[in-house]
């Protein structure tokens, strides 16, 4: 994927996420900010270290390499879904909760807070590195060394992915996911039922995540958001919405850097605005993060541990071949629809051939996204075997599990108190994976890996590390 901060994409005569001056005026409570960070230069930035499973030979396909058997009716033709089509009008929410009721489908929420409430005198800037001195993130620092868990002394990464930092990428011992595979018996990278897909979508809340909310609601289907902080300031009334549909939302940093270029206290600011600004808009804290780019070492990884988050990745069939649809390079120009939906295709093949269930990486931040989404994505999904349904359901768990306010500790303990509670075969148990595992600050070593012959049609497409 890119690489690099792209929330607000710079576009020509466009404000944030491609919508009208005045309709992010009214949609949001925080003005907009722009990184203009173009995708060719993010994506020159960083090393090609993996590739998506689904295995298409070239992810600016002109054609599928399978035929089409169901899609929406109203999907946008795969030929318009491309970086220079021309924004359509997007959908309104499909409600707005009021502030002080109660979330129906999470037993003990607390009321819902006043959206109005969210101010950008409150919060670091949009879209930035928050500074580490305030008495926030100081607070922060301050637990996180209180709390017991060891945080290794691994030196920062610099950005240019494995290519640019080799030796980092050669020590196992940090078990650095973006280069290695590696993953400890806290992470998550898989549902532990086969055929059960963990729904999971990056980047948002953004001014086409309504689109996507109306279609998940139609189609009583539910997902786990990896929302930025960033993005909740700026969108927290469509944040409430996700929320109070039973959506499950989840931490992907503030201002989604890679994570292992950053200190100690810059990661810990990431991670604490946004569970700050997630309990100011929707009154629970999140017990899970994913790291932006997969970009995750043990010093980041303990760091979250140590913050009540569990990491959450995606699907990674052997230490290259991961389930990544790609579906994020399309509007930056280096991916097309047909690209995405060759690699979805490919994707379904490996997840009725693995033993376990399964975690997509896809995205809500941008129009060609969601479009894909909910024009050909969910229908093919739905068209198979699949159990749809967000990952604290697909670990077996109630959707009160996934917040620090009503979670049953005594039957779900956070991952900070090194009791693991995977269900038999889910990822991190050792019948997942079968590896041995070694000591590195009290955590378990799993390489990611499989049995199963790769039969994927073609070369796998390289891409510039993780979204």
């Amino acid at each position: 994927m890119l690489a690099g901060a792209i929330f607000a994409l710079s576009l020509t005569g466009l404000p944030v996420y491609g919508q009208s001056a005045s309709s992010s005026a009214a949609s949001s409570s925080v003005a907009s900010s722009s990184v203009a960070t173009s995708s060719a230069a993010s994506a020159a930035s960083s090393g090609a270290t993996s590739s998506s499973v689904a295995g298409s030979t070239n992810t600016e396909a002109t054609a599928l390499t399978f035929s089409l058997t169901v899609t929406n009716p109203t999907a946008i033709p795969l030929a318009s879904i491309t970086a220079n089509e021309t924004s359509l009008a997007t959908i309104p929410l499909p409600s707005t909760a009021t502030p002080g009721a109660t979330n129906t489908f999470l037993s003990g929420a607390p009321a819902l807070p006043n959206p109005t409430s969210i101010v950008s005198s409150n919060y670091p800037t949009l879209d930035k590195v928050p500074p580490t001195d305030s008495d926030e993130v100081q607070q922060w620092i301050a637990e996180v060394a209180a709390s017991g868990i060891s945080i290794p002394h691994i030196t920062q990464t610099v950005l240019g992915g494995c290519p640019a930092n080799a030796e980092a990428a050669a020590d196992t011992s940090r078990c650095w996911w973006s280069c290695t595979g590696c993953v400890r018996d806290t992470d998550v990278q898989e549902c532990p039922t086969k055929l059960t897909w963990g729904l999971t979508y990056d980047d948002g809340p953004s001014f086409y995540t309504p689109n996507l909310l109306t279609y998940l609601t139609a189609n009583d289907l539910s997902a786990t958001f990896f929302t930025v902080g960033s993005r909740c300031a700026q969108f927290p009334v469509t944040l409430q919405e996700e929320f109070m549909a039973g959506h499950q939302i989840a931490v992907h940093t503030w201002s989604h850097p890679y994570l292992t270029t950053l200190t100690n206290e810059q990661v810990i600011a990431e991670l604490g605005w946004t569970k700050k600004v997630i309990k100011d808009v929707t009154g629970v804290t999140p017990n899970m993060m994913r790291p932006p780019y997969g970009d995750i070492d043990d010093r980041v990884r303990n760091i979250s541990i140590a913050m009540g988050l569990t990491p959450v990745m995606w699907t990674r069939i052997n230490a290259t071949a991961t389930f990544d649809t790609d579906d994020f390079d399309v509007h930056g120009g280096l991916a097309s629809s047909y690209g995405v939906l060759n690699n979805w295709q490919n994707i379904i093949t490996q997840a009725n051939e693995i033993d376990t269930g399964f975690i997509v990486l896809e995205h809500d931040l941008f129009e060609e996204t969601v479009q894909l989404a909910t024009g050909y994505i969910l229908p093919s999904a739905m068209n198979q075997s699949f159990d749809i349904k967000p990952v604290i359901n697909c670990l077996n768990k109630p959707l009160s599990d996934a917040y620090i306010e009503t979670n049953d500790n005594s039957t779900n303990p956070p991952a900070a108190s090194g009791v693991v509670t995977l269900s038999s075969g889910a990822p991190g148990s050792a019948s997942a994976t079968g590896a041995a595992s070694s000591s590195n600050s009290g955590v378990g070593l799993k390489v990611s890996g499989t049995s199963t012959a790769l039969t994927l049609s073609g070369g796998f497409a390289f891409i510039a590390l993780f979204l």
